[in-house]
C-alpha cells in the first residue's frame, strides 16, 4: 500500500478515474455524482489491492456549563472531527436532553488552522447560576491505515528538504522546550549514533511511557499533576499531555516536525480528550505515535481526531478542568465570557465525552475509496447548510437529507450493509444538488 502525495498527479488521476467509474457500477440511484471536487482531498486515500476495513466511529460529548452571572447572548466553540487523512466526518447529532430552549443557533465552521473545524453554538441568555447541557454526538467514517507499509528505514531530514508547510512544527514553544539541556541530553541517548529516524521513533514511544512512571502515579492519585510542559514531563513524567509535548521536543531536534493531536479513543471509559502525537516522515507523510501506548505507528481506527495543534495552540493553554494544578492543556474548547465556565468533575458527573466504535466491515478498496469520497461531498454539503436560515423546498430538501444521512449511518451501525449506506447517501447528495444556494 502507497500514501498518495500531493505532488503524485497520475496516481492521483488513476484513483480519480477509477471512482468516476465506479460510479456507474455500483447500486446506487440514478442521480449520480459528478467528479467536481474530487482531487481536494483525493491524495488521503489509501491505494491498494486488497480489501480495506471502513469503521463507524461515534465520539459522544456531555458539555455542562454554569453561569456565575447574568449573562446575554454568548458563544461556545467546540472542537468537531476535521476531514482528514483517513476519516471524513458524517453528521452532528444534537441530543434531545441538551438544553435546547437555550441553544438559538449553531453551525459548523472552518477555523483559521486549516483543516480543523469548530462547532459554533449560539446560546441565548441565562440567569446566575442557571446551568447548560449540551449533549451532543459526532458520527465519522474512518478507512483503517496500520502504516504497514511504513518503511524501516528513513534518515533525518535537513529542513531545507521538507515541504514548507511543515516545517511551521520544528519551532520551540512554551511547552516544547527545545532549548533545555535536559532533553537535548536525553534525546541524544534516545539516538545514539544511529541516523534513523524510524528506529528514533521507536525507541521514543516506549521510553515516554514508562520513565518513571511511578512519579505519574503518584500525581494521578494524588490530585498533584504539575505542568505539562516537555521539560516537567521528562523531570516526573506526566498526563498524556505532557507526553505528547515530549515526543514533540524530542522528534523537532533533528528536524522532525511533530505535533499534538485532540483525539477521542475507544478506551471504554469516559475521559476529557485525549493528547496523541503525529510526526512527519519524508517521502511518505504523517505517522501516528501514541505515547500512552508507547507505540509508533499506531492504527487509525483506534481515534477521532479532533483537532490538529498548530504551535499557536502551544502558546495558548488552560488548566486541566480537573486537575487543578496541571496545567499546559491545548484547548479544544473556548467560550466568549468570563462568566461561564464548563463544569467537569471527574467524568463520572459532569462533562465528558466517548468514542464507540458502531461497527466495522471489510470491503474492497475501491468500495471503501468510493465510500470515502461520497461521504466527503455529502459533508461539505450538509456542512454548508447547517445553520443556514432555509424555508420552503430548500428546508424540506435539508430536512431529507440529514433523514438519509441518518439512515445511510444505521445502514452500516446495525447491518453492516454497505450498500444501503452508499444509496441513502447517494440519495442526500441529490437532496442537497436541489438546494438553492
Amino acid at each position: 500500500m502507497k500514501i498518495i502525495s500531493l505532488q503524485n498527479n497520475h496516481l492521483k488521476k488513476l484513483l480519480a478515474g477509477s471512482i468516476i467509474l465506479l460510479f456507474y457500477m455500483l447500486p446506487v440511484s440514478s442521480g449520480s455524482i459528478s467528479s467536481q471536487g474530487y482531487d481536494d482531498n483525493i491524495q488521503n486515500i489509501p491505494l491498494n489491492f486488497k480489501d480495506q476495513e471502513l469503521y463507524l466511529l461515534r465520539v459522544e460529548h456531555y458539555l455542562y456549563v454554569k453561569a456565575s452571572e447574568d449573562v446575554g447572548i454568548f458563544h461556545i466553540r467546540f472542537s468537531f472531527p476535521p476531514d482528514y487523512g483517513y476519516q471524513v466526518p458524517l453528521l452532528l447529532e444534537i441530543h434531545n436532553d441538551s438544553s435546547l430552549s437555550v441553544i438559538k443557533h449553531y453551525n459548523i465552521e472552518n477555523d483559521t488552522f486549516h483543516p480543523n473545524k469548530i462547532i459554533n453554538f449560539t446560546i441565548n441568555p441565562i440567569k446566575k447560576y442557571d446551568s447548560v447541557l449540551l449533549h451532543f454526538s459526532c458520527w465519522v467514517l474512518v478507512i483503517n491505515h496500520d502504516f504497514g507499509d511504513l518503511p524501516p528505514y528513513v534518515k533525518f531530514p535537513k529542513k531545507s528538504h521538507l515541504p514548507e508547510d511543515t516545517t511551521i512544527w520544528l519551532v520551540s514553544t512554551k511547552v516544547v522546550q527545545l532549548n533545555s539541556i535536559l532533553i537535548r541530553h536525553k534525546a541524544c541517548q534516545l539516538r545514539g549514533i544511529s541516523s534513523n529516524l524510524i528506529r528514533y521513533a521507536d525507541r521514543i514511544a516506549p521510553f515516554i511511557k514508562n520513565h518513571r512512571y511511578s512519579f505519574f502515579v503518584f500525581g494521578l492519585y494524588t490530585g498533584l499533576l504539575l505542568s505539562q510542559d516537555a521539560r516537567t514531563t521528562l523531570l516526573i513524567n506526566g498526563e498524556n499531555v505532557g507526553r505528547g509535548h515530549l515526543a514533540c521536543a524530542f522528534l523537532r531536534l533533528y528536524n522532525v516536525p511533530a505535533r499534538v493531536l485532540l483525539v477521542n479513543n475507544d478506551q471504554g471509559f469516559w475521559t476529557q480528550m485525549h493528547y496523541m502525537v503525529e510526526y512527519f516522515c519524508p517521502g511518505y507523510g504523517w505517522v501516528l505515535l501514541e505515547t500512552t501506548q508507547g507505540k509508533t505507528p499506531y492504527a487509525t481506527y483506534h481515534q477521532v481526531i479532533n483537532r490538529i495543534c498548530y504551535p499557536e495552540d502551544e502558546e495558548d493553554t488552560k488548566r486541566d478542568y480537573i486537575f487543578p494544578f496541571m496545567k499546559g492543556e491545548e484547548r479544544w474548547l473556548w467560550i466568549d465570557t468570563d462568566d461561564v465556565v464548563p463544569y467537569y468533575v471527574d467524568c463520572d458527573s459532569g462533562s465528558k465525552s466517548q468514542m464507540f466504535t458502531e461497527t466495522n466491515i471489510s470491503v474492497d478498496t475501491m468500495i471503501a475509496s468510493y465510500s470515502f469520497v461520497l461521504t466527503q461531498m455529502v459533508f461539505r454539503n450538509y456542512q454548508k447548510c447547517v445553520g443556514v436560515n432555509l424555508t420552503g423546498e430548500n428546508l424540506a430538501h435539508f430536512e431529507n437529507a440529514k433523514a438519509y444521512q441518518k439512515q445511510g449511518i444505521l445502514a452500516l451501525q446495525h447491518s453492516s450493509d454497505i450498500n444501503g449506506y452508499l444509496m441513502f447517501l447517494n440519495m442526500a447528495y441529490n437532496e442537497y444538488q436541489e438546494i438553492e444556494n
